[in-house]
C-alpha cells in the first residue's frame, strides 16, 4: 500500500485513509458529479438525495473492492 499523504484544506491539514479513499472516490466521478462511498450512503438515510451504483472498482491503495454511489438530489 502506498503511504498516505496530508492534504491541505484552509489552515487544516486534513489526512488518513478516509481523505485518501474519499479522493480515489471522487476520481470515478465525472464533471458535475459526485460520487460517495457505502458508508456515505448508508449515513445519508432519510435525506432526499438519491444514490445509483456506479459497479465495483478498485482503488489505487486500497485493498478489496469498492462499490461507489453517484449522488443526486432527491425528490421531496
Amino acid at each position: 500500500m502506498s503511504p498516505l499523504k496530508s492534504r491541505r484544506s484552509s489552515s487544516r491539514i486534513v489526512s488518513g485513509i478516509a481523505v485518501h479513499i474519499a479522493a480515489r472516490v471522487m476520481g470515478h466521478a465525472g464533471p458535475g458529479q459526485v460520487a460517495v462511498t457505502r458508508t456515505v450512503r448508508d449515513l445519508a438515510v432519510g435525506t432526499s438525495l438519491t444514490f445509483e451504483p456506479r459497479g465495483f472498482v478498485a482503488l489505487k491503495g486500497v485493498p478489496g473492492e469498492w462499490e461507489p454511489f453517484d449522488v443526486a438530489p432527491g425528490r421531496a
